[in-house]
């Protein structure tokens, strides 16, 4: 049965990538969770990050099959984050509800979050009370979490991960939005607006292997703090600022027992080859954490900062704009 025209339009974001196992059962679920809604509609958009397994032949004909499912895929992998931000830039819905394709985060979970949008919540976000990763991965995100929120300038919460939802005026927001390194839990939360939390058990990943290793987390860790904080920048000046002061004081002492009191030192080449390889060593460090805040600029300082798109299906492709009055010359 086809629900009312005035069915509010929900869009649903799904990131994936080499996710053949999982794609069509997350499809199955969310269709399911909203034929349970009869106020909503919803759109699903898929964003495939150069999958190299079946993933954009099953969406291909998921797409063919139900014209509310919007499949766009890179023309390589772009990373996680630009491929989420991509995402929330193509939804059309009245909000936005971005979810991962392998369910750890349960959909069964939408209808509460839909009705804490209602209340006037521009933000809803799920806070992870518990996490399916060992224990070290589940300690190492959890002390991240703490880190981020402690450090930044922004009120970032802790334990959330990638599973909100986000009202029409945050998706406005978002497509103004240039950044090729973005950190979008950090993004979202900067904001501002009315954002509040739930609290959800993370389940286990049924089928695939997580697209999400150790080298992956250090680096998204990496982008949220470098672009919510000027702590490391900071720690630089201190330190170098610290070590200052102690050659100074160390100068000072020395001179004063050479001077004043007779002391005979000997020439001391190991404490000099010391102190020489500490401030090389400080500056070689400092000067990598400043570097990568100039790379990041120049980074930004690119055109291109949408992904390229490979293919695009179930999309409207917009109309050409002509001046009124002109007609088109074939």
């Amino acid at each position: 049965m086809g629900k009312s025209s005035s069915a509010t339009l929900v869009s649903i974001l799904v990131p994936a990538f080499n996710e053949e196992e999982n794609v069509e059962r997350a499809y199955e679920t969310i269709v399911r969770t909203f034929e349970r809604l009869p106020d909503y509609q919803c759109e699903i958009i898929f964003t495939d990050n150069h999958s190299t397994d079946r993933t954009f032949e099953i969406l291909q004909r998921i797409a063919k099959e139900d014209q509310r499912v919007k499949v766009t895929r890179f023309s390589r992998n772009f990373g996680y984050q630009r491929s989420l931000l991509y995402g929330y830039k193509s939804a059309s819905g009245a909000c936005s509800i971005q979810i991962d394709c392998d369910l750890q985060d349960p959909p069964e979970l939408i209808p509460k979050m839909l009705e804490l949008w209602r209340m006037g919540h521009q933000v809803v976000f799920g806070i992870r009370r518990t996490l399916a990763d060992g224990f070290v991965v589940a300690s190492l995100r959890r002390a991240f979490y703490w880190l981020i929120a402690s450090i930044s300038d922004d009120n970032l919460p802790i334990n959330a991960g990638e599973y909100r939802l986000c009202d029409r005026v945050i998706l406005d927001e978002l497509r103004k939005v240039n950044d090729t390194t973005p950190y979008m839990r950090g993004l979202i939360s900067a904001m501002g607006f009315s954002q509040v939390g739930f609290e959800y058990d993370r389940a286990d990943r049924i089928a695939g292997t997580s697209k999400f290793p150790l080298k992956s987390m250090i680096s998204l860790a990496v982008d949220g703090m470098l672009n919510h904080s000027l702590l490391p920048l900071r720690l630089a000046s201190f330190a170098g600022l610290g070590v200052g002061l102690i050659c100074l004081v160390l100068t000072c002492s020395y001179i004063v027992g050479r001077v004043l009191f007779g002391q005979d030192w000997p020439a001391g080449f190991a404490t000099t080859t010391i102190l020489l390889l500490m401030s090389i060593s400080l500056n070689a460090m400092f000067l990598g954490v400043i570097g990568e805040y100039i790379g990041r600029l120049f980074v930004q300082s690119r055109t291109n900062v949408d992904p390229i798109i490979e293919a695009k299906l179930n999309f409207e492709e917009p109309k050409p704009y002509r001046l009124r009055g002109i007609q088109s010359v074939d």
